[in-house]
């Protein structure tokens, strides 16, 4: 578990940087770090990590709406901080979908057991492949392994995978593989799905053109073909 990208979002750098040193003094060896939420879904986009830390009081977007954020577009495990310990902060992030809520100043020790709880319960074998025609999709990493070359995914192309290779071999309507992505709130959303899967279409297959693993099902939605 400990090649798991973990991704800590803190606005206080001495804090940034004594979570990444407990990381990294027990062996994980992928510890990204961000100052704020914005930067945390901009480095999101450009890659998935397996889990992520996050502070509560940060300025402009706090951690609660950073939470809200990644919900819409993934379930990889959260783990909410907060320097406060009242019962209202721990409903709200467990409403809003953390997988757990640790109270600072907290023990190293503690907060490693936890993490480790957290990505073996989320990870259990520690390797979500599947193959496809062209390519290999390792959901751990959120890449695409091709030709030999390992293509990221975006946060979004990898809701969209996820959510067909969780149903491969049946159908996944538009209306489901929108929802993944942005929630409930999904109508109108049709268009940039589409360019969703034609980015994931240059990543998996080995003719875009002519898809043999991301199928399209004429008007009903999609379909991802694995190998045996």
């Amino acid at each position: 578990m400990k090649n798991k990208t973990i991704l800590i979002v803190d606005d206080e750098i001495e804090i940034l940087h004594m979570i990444t040193s407990i990381f990294t003094n027990a062996g994980y060896k992928n510890i990204i770090i961000a100052k704020s939420a914005e930067e945390a879904l901009t480095l999101m986009k450009q890659q998935l990590p397996s889990m992520v830390i996050t502070d509560v009081m940060m300025p402009r977007m706090d951690g609660f709406e950073l939470l809200q954020e990644i919900r819409a577009i993934s379930h990889i495990p959260v783990m909410v901080l907060t320097a406060k310990n009242e019962a209202e902060d721990r409903f709200s992030g467990f409403e809003l979908g953390a997988d757990d809520y640790l109270a600072k100043p907290f023990l190293p020790k503690e907060l490693l057991l936890r993490v480790g709880a957290i990505l073996n319960r989320t990870y259990p074998d520690g390797n979500r492949k599947i193959q496809l025609n062209a390519s290999i999709v390792d959901f751990d990493q959120a890449i695409v392994i091709k030709d030999g070359r390992k293509l990221t995914l975006t946060a979004k192309e990898f809701a969209v995978l996820e959510k067909l290779a969780d149903n491969h071999g049946h159908i996944v309507t538009m209306g489901a593989l929108c929802q993944s992505v942005c929630g409930d709130i999904w109508q109108g959303y049709e268009s940039t799905l589409m360019t969703h899967i034609r980015h994931l279409r240059e990543k998996i297959e080995a003719d875009p053109s002519n898809p043999k693993s991301l199928i399209t099902v004429k008007g009903l939605g999609y379909k991802l073909v694995a190998e045996e």
